[in-house]
């Protein structure tokens, strides 16, 4: 792509991320914008496309949930060089593995849900009877989904310094000249919640496979209010999506297990759709890079093994259900550092399409807004988190239950490692609880010049450097940069 800034970038891009493999139709995001939507049936597929370019390498599909795994000590580098060990390392400069294309993915996304929200209004102004709610609702609830991704990559902690530079607050509709600049962390979380509030009256409250509904939406605000560390609302959103179990429920044991190659169970909230002739990533795709190296290809490098930090959580119980989802990688023919989520079991059966790479991403799972429960009431309500937080330790049947007594932040902050390991939330929990992270360097005998064996928020490359392409197409996010850059 020619074009550098983001905005133009975003505007060629529409006609990428819903093409007509995708969608076996006409895509209307191929035209001009103000005609692009004329019926419901056409923002349907405006949605179509938006959630297809969530699903893309540098977003979703794996590089976004890479960046949250690798950086947060629970996977590790066996080798170097074979592909995105700079997320691990820390390697990054303006100019060199900046991961700019997480960027403009992203800003994607949000030019498209922009698109699809413009073109309402305007079919809206003549047309106010028309029922395109649904569509508006998906919409701004993925807006505030990419705006709050991409202030974790790039802004501070909002209890850190929420008056710090967090990211352009995109609303509208811009042109390929458009050069905003960034927001601060309080004013992008600010627009988070206003997009979120504002979509969720507008969301159905019945299950929508590969779609935001009502439910996707409280969960997403469960998330952002936990980040905010405003427990009070944490727990209020949390606990109406737990309500719900004539819609979500919890999986027993043995269905957890089973539950990596089931696409749509009872546990998921919001799981982006993987399909073979549409946006499988192949050997590009996240099973591919987790499982071990030269199973089932070739191009299984073993990119990543899991921790010695994180099976040493899991050694608690040797009967812990999550050791059914790891298999031995390549140090030994014991250690069991291969993750298999994405490939739907140890085995390489997918999640019951034609290729075991096209496996659905599941961006938000009822396991989490469980643990999101035990966190939020923890300061006070005791007794409700070690209810919460018990519902999902009993993956481990011969643990001792939390109790009162013993039950703190850092169980918790455990149980979320061990529940949602390569699901791309260790880093983000870290960071923002301002944790030390530690990495398991000797596994491989790397050297790594980058940073430091043990790091924490203040160091400077736990934030994603401004790209200089970026900066060059935008002079005035040069004053901006982040600090250390």
């Amino acid at each position: 792509m020619k074009a550098t800034r983001i905005f133009l970038a975003g505007l060629m891009a529409l006609g990428l991320s819903s093409c007509k493999d995708f969608l076996d139709v006409e895509p209307t995001n191929m035209g001009k914008a103000e005609t692009s939507i004329k019926t419901p049936a056409d923002a349907q597929i405006m949605v179509n496309g938006l959630m297809n370019s969530m699903t893309d390498v540098n977003y979703y599909g794996r590089n976004f949930i890479m960046y949250g795994d690798a950086k947060g000590g629970d996977l590790a580098v066996y080798s170097q060089g074979r592909g995105l060990d700079a997320l691990y390392t820390f390697n990054h400069t303006a100019t060199t593995n900046s991961f700019s294309g997480i960027w403009l993915q992203i800003y994607n996304g949000i030019h498209q849900a922009n698109n699809i929200l413009e073109s309402i209004a305007t079919i809206e102004a003549t047309a106010p009877n028309a029922s395109f709610d649904t569509y508006k609702g998906q919409a701004l609830t993925a807006r505030a989904i990419m705006h709050f991704d991409l202030v974790r990559l790039y802004g501070k902690s909002y209890d850190d310094d929420k008056s710090s530079f967090g990211v352009p607050n995109v609303t509208t509709r811009l042109g390929s000249e458009a050069q905003p600049l960034r927001a601060t962390v309080e004013q992008n979380y600010t627009q988070i919640l206003a997009d979120l509030t504002t979509a969720a009256p507008l969301l159905p409250k019945t299950i929508t496979k590969g779609y935001i509904n009502y439910y996707t939406n409280l969960a997403m605000q469960a998330r952002v209010y936990l980040y905010m560390k405003d427990y009070e609302n944490a727990l209020k959103t949390a606990e109406e999506v737990i309500s719900k179990t004539a819609l979500y429920s919890l999986y027993s044991n043995a269905a957890w297990v089973a539950s990596w190659k089931t696409p749509f169970g009872s546990e998921s909230i919001f799981e982006l759709g993987v399909f073979p002739t549409e946006n499988d990533l192949g050997t590009s795709g996240l099973g591919v890079y987790l499982r071990r190296n030269g199973h089932g290809s070739n191009n299984a490098l073993g990119q990543f093994l899991v921790s010695d930090y994180y099976l040493n959580r899991l050694r608690q119980d040797p009967n812990d259900v999550r050791w059914s989802i790891l298999a031995r990688d390549e140090t030994s023919a014991t250690r069991m550092g291969s993750l298999y989520k994405y490939s739907g079991s140890t085995t390489l059966e997918g999640d019951g399409k034609a290729t075991n790479t096209a496996v659905n991403i599941k961006v938000i799972r009822l396991s989490e807004i469980y643990l999101i429960a035990a966190e939020a009431a923890l300061p006070t309500d005791k007794a409700k988190a070690v209810t919460y937080l018990n519902a999902i330790r009993k993956r481990a049947p011969n643990l001792a239950p939390a109790t009162q007594a013993t039950i703190n932040l850092d169980m918790i902050l455990d149980e979320r490692s061990k529940e949602l390991l390569g699901e791309g939330h260790r880093f983000f929990d870290m960071i923002r609880l301002n944790k030390t992270i530690t990495f398991n360097d000797e596994l491989g005998g790397l050297s790594v010049s980058g940073r430091e064996k043990s790091i924490n928020r203040g160091f400077y490359k736990t934030r994603l450097p401004i790209s200089q392409t970026e900066i060059n197409a935008n002079p005035g996010l040069k004053a901006q940069q982040n600090e250390g850059y």
